[in-house]
Order: structure tokens, then sequence, then C-alpha cells
């Protein structure tokens, strides 16, 4: 492997963004696509142009900053297109609400094997939208969001939006805080097509609310483009709950040109624009969401699943990284595995190892006040013959993952390596083998047809309570889907450490069904006080704690408990397989369905209790999720049902029965594709607490 990392990170040892004496990468040219000044929102692309006397791919990284603020990286590198000569960066476009002012644009070009870089600026500056002193109210490209602009307020203030159609109470926006001078503007999102809505802005003072001037906006018709056919329909099947405090529903679809939200009759009230090749993982407070997304990066042999994006409501980048980025920071942090695909040498030797693209989950959580972002990408090793039982004399092509975190600027500062950590014979009980070139199996180093889907984790999850609420606080938590379990990660807060072995196991606990399939043993036992035929989860979807991990109140099987709660999307597969470890035909008709779940975690006893085990009618053999409704009484769950032919998407809300753990289905809205993951939200700026 050495033959391969020391080219590859020669250009590492290079100070980073700064061009030697002798520098072979000039910037040419740094142009706006429409003159400066603006107004607040107006969408500016940027062209960079330069040269590289080397023959090596170049990158190119943007950074911008507000008057004399530090520079906030939006886009990592990535590589440009090369043509008679001159380097093209990919078009970067960008915009801001943040506040009327002169923002700088830094770019940086860097060639990563010669390690020589080229640094340039430009300025632009955004006039405010605010008209006479008044609030004004503006469209934007997305047509069902509006663009609110206020005048300033005073410092230690704060200020929303209020919005509302006919006799409906308003919905609102997240608060921001007041800065003296400068106007406020709010991406307003939420709303139906083509109908009316008034909306003022709240400026809370000391307690104390103030109502700005009404103004009134009318939404547009949905673009063709994302009508039927391309767009799923919907149907209310369930009427929801009078006055539900969870009137939005987020759908993360798979197979269509946009996530979107909806509301509780199934009625479109927001879309991505620029949808198509997008996973939206998970939406973070304040509005924003966090998105897997196809483009190009380092290596042009794959598209798919190449960039992480935090985008806004109206659809604009907030930060973007991308694979090649990602692998060469994990190289400098010393991930021998996180070699790109494109950079290993042929032929391939047991031991090789590489990062194909990005999957499943990322998330959004703070520390200390400082946001981090951990996400996963797929990384793929090749082993000797035999491993995991596999006949033959050919080595063995296996798929597992990393868990990456960035820091508040989108560079890496930790990682999970799951070959360094878990016991590599141990195999998946459904011995899954994934096709290559699908979104799930980007199989790129052996066999380019398939490869063992060892691990498929499809969550990451950070626990935030205290230590006295929760011993896993400041820990990750991993699903792993094909091997039917949950793991600890010893995170702490980034303190912890997963180096590989002889460094201590990072894992602190597998929690599970047993399988008697090898070490490590399942580090908890389960209450089974319901004596269900199979009471553990298999090929688990959606893994969190509740309120990041702090005690809940819930409603139990002999009344209410209180303690950490994981909610889980029971897919069921192992349950219901016709393996020994299964059920197969002999399993009645709840038991071959998947399930809600709920349990509380014990660390005390080590045991789980389910409180909530709710068979939701279809056999979801992939996707789902599951969450508890915190603003509700009692405290019911939201379910997304997963990947079921004869039903493609379903959002349930259930109401647990007291003394059960089971409940009564209050809400159900179907889709007509399928969706990875819904969300039931009190609107699109408060995600659920998770």
């Amino acid at each position: 492997m050495k033959r391969i990392h020391l080219l590859y990170t020669a250009g590492l040892l290079a100070a980073w963004g700064t061009a030697p004496l002798l520098a072979t990468v000039t910037i040419q040219s740094i142009t706006p696509s429409v003159v400066s000044p603006q107004p607040l929102g107006t969408p500016v692309t940027w062209t960079v142009k330069a040269t590289d006397s080397n023959p090596n791919n170049l990158t190119f990284q943007f950074s911008v900053a507000a008057g004399p603020r530090a520079y906030a990286l939006v886009r990592d590198f990535n590589v440009g297109t090369l043509s008679a000569g001159t380097w093209t960066a990919q078009p970067f476009q960008w915009t801001t609400i943040a506040g009327e002012g002169t923002y700088s644009i830094q770019v940086i070009a860097k060639d990563f094997v010669s390690g020589e870089a080229s640094t340039t600026k430009a300025s632009f500056r955004f006039i405010s939208r605010v008209s006479a002193g008044a609030a004004v109210v503006h469209k934007t490209a997305n047509v069902l969001v509006a663009l609110f602009s206020a005048p300033a307020c005073a410092k230690g203030s704060d200020m929303r939006v209020a919005f509302y159609t006919g006799s409906n109470p308003p919905a609102v926006t997240a608060w921001a805080p007041c800065i003296p001078q400068v106007s406020m503007n709010f991406y307003v999102a939420g709303m139906l097509p083509s109908t009316t809505y008034s909306m003022y802005s709240e400026t809370l003072t000391k307690g104390v609310i103030a109502n700005g001037t009404t103004l009134s906006f009318t939404t547009g018709a949905l673009p063709n483009r994302v009508q039927s056919p391309f767009f799923p329909t919907f149907s209310l099947n369930t009427s929801g709950p009078t006055n539900d405090p969870n009137p939005v529903l987020l759908w993360s679809f798979t197979k269509i040109v946009a996530p979107v939200a909806t509301d509780l009759n199934g009625n479109i009230v927001w879309y991505y624009v620029q949808g198509a090749g997008t996973l939206l993982t998970r939406p973070v407070a304040g509005g924003t969401m966090l998105t897997i997304q196809n483009g190009r990066s380092w290596d042009s042999s794959n598209t798919q699943q190449q960039l992480l994006r935090e985008i806004d409501l109206e659809g604009n980048v907030v930060h973007e990284t991308n694979t090649g980025a990602v692998t060469n920071q994990l190289v400098a942090l010393g991930a021998a595995d996180a070699t790109p695909c494109g950079q290993i040498a042929k032929p391939v030797q047991v031991g090789d190892a590489c990062l194909n693209d990005f999957h499943h989950d990322a998330i959004r959580y703070s520390i200390d006040g400082k946001p981090y972002t951990a996400f996963m990408a797929h990384v793929e090793k090749l082993f000797p013959p035999g491993t995991q039982g596999a006949p033959g004399s050919a080595p063995v092509d296996v798929l597992s993952e990393m868990v990456i975190v960035l820091n508040s600027d989108w560079q890496v500062v930790w990682y999970y390596d799951a070959f360094n950590q878990l016991d590599i014979q141990r195999a998946a009980p459904l011995g899954e083998v994934c096709t290559g070139g699908t979104s799930d199996c980007p199989t790129k180093l052996y066999l380019s047809t398939k490869a063992n889907d060892w691990t498929h984790a499809n969550t990451v999850d950070y626990v935030a309570a205290t230590p006295a609420q929760n011993p896993d606080s400041g820990d990750l938590l991993v699903s792993m889907r094909d091997q039917d379990q949950v793991i600890r990660l010893n995170y702490n807060n980034g303190a912890g450490s997963c180096a590989p072995p002889p460094a201590a196991s990072c894992i602190g606990w597998y929690m599970g069904p047993p399988d008697g399939l090898t070490v490590p043993p399942n580090s908890f036992t389960i209450d089974n006080s319901t004596n269900d035929v199979w009471p553990w989860f298999s090929h688990q979807h959606d893994v969190t704690y509740v309120n990041g991990g702090q005690p809940v109140t819930v409603n139990g099987p002999t009344g209410p408990i209180t303690g950490p709660l994981l909610t889980i999307f029971d897919n069921g597969n192992t349950r219901y397989s016709a393996t020994p470890l299964g059920l197969g035909a002999n399993c009645g008709p709840s038991d071959c369905n998947s399930r809600g779940m709920a349990l509380i975690v014990d660390q005390a006893t080590m045991t789980v209790l389910p409180v909530f085990l709710q068979d939701l009618g279809v056999k979801a053999t992939a996707l789902g999720s599951a969450q508890l409704l915190m603003n509700t009484t009692p405290n019911n769950y939201a379910i997304g049902t997963g990947l079921n032919p004869a039903v493609p998407a379903e959002a349930l809300e259930i109401s647990p029965t007291t003394g059960a753990v089971t409940g009564t289905v209050v809400l159900n809205v179907q889709g007509s594709s399928y969706s990875y993951r819904t969300w039931q939200m009190p609107n699109l700026y408060s995600p659920p607490i998770l």
C-alpha cells in the first residue's frame, strides 16, 4: 500500500493554500455572472480559470467572508475541467441573505500531486431589499418559498416571520438574532401552491413580542417538472388529529427528482429545486438540510453519491465537500483504507482498500456550541480467500463503511473504520452480496459485479445527554443493518480513539439479537415481558436516541416508564427469513411484518425493555424511519414504512395504548414512490428532537 499512499499524499507536504516561489499554478480570472451590487438573495455564479504547467488535475476551493470576518468554507477542493491548456473550476453558485454589505470570495487552485497552489480574492456587494424603511416580500426560484425582508432590529432582540392563509393559525420561521443596522431576511417555506398568504415579522424583546406590518404573498403553481408522473401522488388513508402540533411531513424520496414536504393531507408545501440525485438525510434546526448528492468529484469514473451538501430552503448550497477532499484529509490523518478507488494500482492485492462514496446518513450536532457534522462513506477492501466462509481460492471483496466527523469549517477531524474494529469473520447473518453499480454497492476495487455487503450501516446518531442522564453521553451510535446490530463508538466528543489495533477497541457495546455467529456477544439482554416470539430488531433502520439520549417518560407494557429511549424501524428481514435464525414459514402474520419499535435502555442492568412494538401490517424489506413526537400528549410515534411494493411510502402517526406496547394509527398518508425516511415536524425549521 505504500506505493499508493506516497504518491497520493505528496502534495500534502506543501503549505496549504500558499504558492511556492516557483509556483506553476496560476489563477487567471474570477468572474461573477452579474455585476455588483445586487439585492440580497440574488444567485451569483462565479467562473474561475487557471493554468497548471504540471500534468496533474487542478482542484478549486471556495470560501466566503463578510467584511473583516474570517473566511468560511462553502465548497471544498474539487476538480476542474481542462480545455486547451486552461482549467475551469466547476461553476460556483453562491448567494446570501445574512445581511447587506461587501463580501469577499476567496478561491484556492491547488495541484495535490505537486503541492503547488495559487490564491485569489474578489469582492461582491449585496444591498438591502428593504424599501423606504418598510418590510417587503419577494419571489424566489422556488415557487413555494418567499424571501421576506424587514428593517434592522435592536441588539439583544430576536426576529422571526409568521405566515398564514385564511383563518388558519400562523406558522413561523426560526428565530434569528437581530443585527443592528442590517436588514433581517428570511426564507419563508411550508406554503401550498397557488395560494395567497399573509405574513409579518415578530420581534421578541425582553419577553415581549411586537408584530410588524402584514404583507401579502401568493405562491406559484408547481413547475411541470415536479408534477405527476415525475412526482409521487399522495392519498389520505386516515385523517390526522385535529390541530396536530406536527402538521408537516418531510419525505426523502429515493427515485424521483426531488425531496418534498407535504401537509397532513398530502398536499405539497415544499420541494428541492435541484433535487435530481439527492438523498435527504436529516433536516437541521433553523431551516437547512443535510443531503448526499450525485456530482463530479476527483474520480471522474464515478458521479454517484460523491457530494455532501448542506442546503437552505431556497435550495442554495451552504456547505459542500466531496469524496476527493475527504479522502485527502483522511489519508493525512493516517486512515489506511481511505485511498480513492481510482488511485489503487492494478492489479489489486489483498489488503488494498479504497473509499467509494458517501451513503445513508449525515447528522448535525453541537459540542460546546460548535457545530459538527457526522456522516458515512463506503469503504471497500480485499481479503484473503476463505474470508467470511467464502468458497474457492479467489480473494474476497468486502464492503463496509467509515464514520467521518467534520468540524464547523467542514474539515475532517475524526473517523471510525469498521475494518479496524469489527471481527471480519463475523459474516452477515443473511449473507448479503450486493450487485455492483447500485447506490448501495459501488464496487470499484476487485470484482466489478459484486461484493460482500458485510455491515450496510444506515444510521449514525450522536448522544448529547450528560453522563448523569446517559452513560453514552458524547458518543456515537451506528446501526449496522446487515449485522442486525447497533454499536456504540467511544467518540467521547472527539477525544475518543478509533485508531487501528493494537489501540484499544473503540466499541463500547453491541446491541442486537443473539445469533451464535461468533464473538463479540450481544452486550444487552431483552426484557421480553410481552412474550413476543422475536422481541429483537433485525435489518433495522433509523436507530436514534430520543431527545439526544436524555431520559423521557413514555407508555410501557405496565404503565409509564422513564429512561433513555431508542426509536427503531424494525424491518425484520432476519426475523421472517427462512434461515435457521429466522421464523420462516412458521411465523404468524404479525411476525412476518415490519414493526415500529422503541426500547428503554438501562445500562445499570444492561437490559432493554420494549415499550413500543407495533405491527405495521406491511413487510418493508428496506428503508424506513421511526421517531417519538415529543410535543404530543401522549407522546405519539411517527413511522415511515419504507420499501413495500404494495404501498411504496406511508407516513403513520400512532397513539400508544395505555399499558401496552401497541397503539392506534391516527394518521396515514400514502405516497406513490419510495421514501428513505419520513419526518413529522411542527414546521420546516424545527426538526424532530433527536
